[in-house]
């Protein structure tokens, strides 16, 4: 039977947090320190990478560190799909965040490990805990509220601020300790933080009411035991095929990153065509999802530029830039602390735009507005390039302003897409919607990871401009196909 409309539950009524339900507290603590462990870890990773091994890094080259970053940061984000089965099918979105805190934590404890092999081994892990979390706390974020409350917005927006409150700590703290003292525990104090989000999550679930306390669209019997069959040929055949390709001499970091690029994909690709082709979709319900799919499409290209803050930006920051200060020389990493920052201040203002706006301006003109600020961030990125051309570091302040751009065109689109997402999905696939999204960012920084291979074979200056260019130019396109999107969207503003 397809629904047009889901059932949402609700979390209990009482005392409220900034105007909101007090469930959005536990779940905004929640967030903020698993964010904390994530950029906390991502701000050190390229610069581990890249580091000789007298300095105890691993020392791969930039266009393969950058690869792998970008390849990581997909797998995060293409391990919500699967995520969000788990807890429409299975578990719940409630017992998914909580698992997946505690694998989240465990990977960085290995990452904490003193050996080449841990990295690897311990991002392998938090890409799975990462899965189970992300989409399913935003799930149960959306389900506090009515589908159409104009309060929506504005508290995925308040969300969205404890995910950069933790990104702005994290690199202050991680960043000392790995770039001064020693990488490993820069990776140990990110365990750490997701520790606490644990524990924190565990004392308030008490808060949630009923939200997320089980599956939307439960599996069961003989159907749940199929699946599980499914789930366990799979990972047999995964370990199979690691085993093979090792044993051959072909399990390398270039051929992981090659076909796990590929696989994100071709997994986008069948995931919207399965949806699609789902029969138990209404008329309306399907005229979303291809408003939706220009949304994807439109995210895809913001992150495929927005996510190399953490690898191109980063290793810019660390070679090109006077980081001076007094004589102290601060870590490059830390500038990775201005993105969230900006976003802690500009957040509540953009929800009290978005509030004070309504409807007038769509969902579409809002991913326009975001995809042409990101790509002016580049052209700005470009000129600052070319001021480092023959060796001359460059002001840091070239790099603020980079990302003060950036921030202005995130939150254009990223707390918006995040709402739009919970709207237009069919309630069939609630919590998988929500990995569809994550799915944007997926694809984005996996063709990211390739695209920021150029970066060494091109001039700096080069490079900027050309993504900088084109992404000014795919917003203008977005602008003149919003009335279109809009229409599909059928009354979801």
């Amino acid at each position: 039977m397809a629904h047009d409309v889901p059932v949402e539950r609700r979390a209990p009524t009482g005392r409220t947090f900034f105007g909101h339900p007090r469930a959005l507290a536990t779940l905004f603590l929640t967030e903020m320190w698993e964010r904390f462990s994530f950029y906390g870890m991502r701000a050190i990773l390229v610069l581990y990478l890249t580091a000789e091994a007298a300095d105890d890094g691993l020392g791969l080259s930039d266009s393969s560190a950058n690869a792998v970053y970008g390849t990581y940061n997909a797998m995060v984000y293409l391990m919500a799909l699967p995520g969000g089965w788990v807890a429409d099918r299975l578990i719940g979105a409630r017992r998914s965040v909580l698992w997946g805190g505690v694998v989240i934590a465990a990977g960085h404890y290995v990452m904490a490990v003193p050996t080449r092999w841990s990295v690897f081994a311990g991002m392998t892990l938090i890409v799975l805990g990462t899965g189970l979390l992300k989409p399913n706390i935003s799930t149960m974020v959306g389900a506090l509220y009515d589908r159409d409350s104009p309060r929506r917005d504005a508290g995925f927006s308040i969300f969205y601020m404890g995910i950069n409150l933790g990104a702005f700590i994290a690199p202050l703290i991680t960043g000392f300790l790995g770039e001064k003292i020693n990488w490993h525990l820069g990776f140990a104090v990110a365990a750490v933080g997701m520790t606490f989000g644990v524990i924190q999550y565990a004392l308030g679930r008490r808060n949630l009411g009923d939200a997320g306390d089980r599956p939307a669209d439960p599996l069961l019997g003989a159907d749940r035991r199929r699946a599980l069959t499914r789930a366990g040929v799979v990972v047999a055949v995964l370990v199979v095929l690691v085993a093979a390709l090792a044993l051959v001499g072909l399990f390398t970091v270039n051929t992981v990153v090659n076909a796990l690029t590929a696989v994100t994909v071709l997994v986008t690709i069948g995931y919207f065509a399965r949806i699609m082709t789902d029969r138990e979709l209404s008329a309306t319900e399907r005229s979303r999802m291809k408003a939706y799919l220009w949304l994807f499409v439109f995210a895809a290209a913001f992150w495929l530029i927005y996510d190399q803050a953490g690898s191109v930006l980063n290793i810019f920051a660390a070679e090109r830039t006077d980081r001076d200060v007094a004589g102290f020389t601060f870590p490059a990493s830390w500038l990775q602390s201005v993105n969230p920052i900006l976003v802690i201040i500009g957040a509540p203002l953009f929800a009290l735009l978005w509030l004070r706006v309504g409807n007038r301006v769509s969902t579409p003109v809002k991913f326009a507005v975001g995809l042409v600020l990101n790509g002016l961030s580049f052209v700005l990125m470009a000129a600052a390039a070319q001021a480092a051309v023959g060796g001359d570091l460059v002001s840091p302040w070239w790099l603020v302003a980079v990302f003060a751009i950036q921030v202005a065109g995130e939150l254009s689109l990223s707390p918006v897409g995040l709402s739009a997402t919970t709207k237009l999905a069919p309630v069939k696939y609630a919590s998988q919607m929500l990995g569809l999204w994550f799915l944007a960012t997926a694809v984005g920084d996996a063709i990211g990871g390739q695209v920021a291979r150029l970066a060494d074979a091109w001039s700096e200056s080069t490079y900027f401009l050309t993504f900088g260019l084109a992404s000014v130019a795919f917003g203008l396109g977005a602008v003149m196909f919003a009335r279109h999107i809009r229409a599909l969207m059928a009354g979801i503003h």
